[in-house]
């Protein structure tokens, strides 16, 4: 094997963070785990002695990024992968949607990972080289009823990544997002419970309505979209924002 890089996960405590971290320490790299929850980035290593850092974080909050990249910096002398996972979704109509929703959203999915972005390319500038990628979603290509606060502000971060790519490639820095349709996590169920709430319908009909309606009508598992992401580490190809559907 190579050299083992030296990569940072946001949102690495469940769900696609969690598949991507895990299969990258499985593969021998060194990973800095971040998520906001102790418990839930301890679970995530059990059984391992080394190979990882874990950062108790939220993305959110001031200062996060540059911590972040900071002690992966300190700990390796570098880093050569960025995979910005943290995000998450509210299902609301347009009219219900409050200012503190939509700051949320666009915090959460838009904000921190230009945050993190910059706090990394510096030192990736230094190098020569770096991967930054980032799990964006479908919504980040076409629009949804009842998530319009979740869908500009994965419309954005799809915009962040093709000027990033534009703008680091002479750096030989790469930045590409992966787009996701339905995954099976707990963001999903939530989203799911919500609209079974919002209809009045059980949770069983929401799913099957929703999964009928998808390629191969079914929902993506995290573990494929952790192999979509973890394949552009290493390639040259750049501004990429590849749609994952459950039938291809």
């Amino acid at each position: 094997m190579a050299a083992p890089l030296r990569i940072l996960v946001t949102g690495a405590g469940r769900g696609i963070g969690r598949s991507i971290s895990t299969k990258l320490l499985e593969a021998g790299h060194q990973v800095a785990l971040c998520a906001r929850t102790t418990s839930d980035l301890e679970s995530a290593v059990a059984g391992r002695k080394d190979g990882y850092l874990l950062i108790t974080a939220d993305v959110m909050a001031p200062g996060a990024a540059e911590s972040a990249i900071a002690k992966v910096v300190t700990a390796w002398g570098g880093i050569d992968v960025l995979i910005l996972n943290a995000g998450d979704g509210v299902s609301l109509p347009l009219d219900k949607t409050t200012d503190e929703v939509w700051d949320r959203m666009i915090a959460l999915n838009a904000t921190a990972p230009f945050k993190f972005m910059r706090a990394a390319i510096p030192t990736m500038k230094a190098q020569s080289s770096g991967n930054i990628i980032v799990v964006a979603s479908k919504a980040g290509l076409e629009g949804e009823p009842n998530v319009s606060a979740y869908t500009a502000a994965k419309h954005a971060v799809v915009g962040l990544v093709r000027s990033a790519a534009s703008e680091l490639s002479k750096y030989s820095i790469t930045v590409n997002a992966v787009c996701p349709d339905f995954v099976d996590t707990p963001m999903t169920q939530r989203s799911l419970t919500a609209a079974a709430e919002r209809t009045g319908k059980s949770l069983e009909e929401v799913r099957s309505a929703l999964e009928s309606k998808l390629v191969g009508e079914r929902f993506l598992t995290p573990e494929e979209v952790a192999d979509a992401a973890i394949a552009f580490i290493g390639k040259s190809e750049t501004g990429a924002t590849q749609l994952l559907e459950g039938g291809r």
